[in-house]
């Protein structure tokens, strides 16, 4: 371990010199990537699910629940299984989703868009879900990709701990390579449960991030994009 990990681990420091008490329930955004460790898939995903097990069944332990109960029983295991296979399963670049492209026989040159895309990702500050719905729209380059690939991009990067700017940016970067354009949007439109059940519990407010690129960062196309997602 490092001596700056060290420090980090001593004194909390995570930004700015500000350690993670005097940031609270700040948003922090620290990069486009999610942060990951160098040797992240060592472990395959059966030998996670087992560690995972064992060290949510200590959790579960110390908040005195007892794991004797036929209904607790069985959660460590059930709570490892959900983590890898379901809720952050897009941590895994194994689940990626693999992507056609086709070409634009049609000719179809205006805008396309998919909105209304149900996700549900998790906090990455709380690990508490984030629960909204991704817009995404682009123009095509030449090429057009398949309808549900457009959902399961967004839901590949929902399944993960995340931060909503970086979640937006994401889902764009990738559309801009597969499409080979830079004629894209997206628009999450979310609600952050570490906001709402936790901390202040605001129940009625919602998070937006947008992400405009190309021929989309200009007012004309703005206004065009939003008249079809109000419609």
């Amino acid at each position: 371990m490092s001596t700056e990990t060290l420090k980090i681990k001593k004194n909390g420091h995570r930004l700015n010199g500000f350690s993670t008490s005097d940031i609270g329930d700040d948003h922090l955004f620290t990069g486009l990537e999610t942060p990951m460790k160098k040797d992240a898939f060592k472990l395959s995903d059966e030998e996670k699910k087992e560690r995972i097990s064992i060290l949510f069944e200590e959790i579960m332990d110390v908040m005195g629940l007892d794991l004797t109960d036929d209904s607790l029983q069985g959660t460590p295991k059930r709570v490892a299984k959900m983590y890898i296979d379901e809720i952050f399963s897009g941590l895994n670049p194994a689940n990626k989703p693999k992507v056609a492209l086709f070409d634009n026989k049609y000719k179809y040159n205006q805008m396309l868009v998919e909105k209304n895309i149900t996700f549900y990702s998790n906090c990455e500050h709380h690990f508490v879900p984030i629960i909204g719905k991704a817009h995404v729209a682009y123009i095509s380059s030449g090429k057009v990709i398949g309808l549900s690939k457009l959902n399961r991009i967004v839901q590949y990067y929902a399944k993960r701990p995340q931060v909503q700017e970086r979640l937006t940016n994401q889902i764009a970067e990738e559309l801009k390579t597969i499409l080979q354009t830079e004629d894209v949007a997206v628009i999450i439109d979310a609600k952050h449960l570490c906001v709402s059940s936790r901390g202040i519990k605001d129940d009625t407010s919602a998070t937006v991030t947008t992400y405009y690129g190309g021929q989309f960062n200009t007012p004309e196309k703005i206004r065009e994009l939003q008249n079809y997602l109000n419609n």
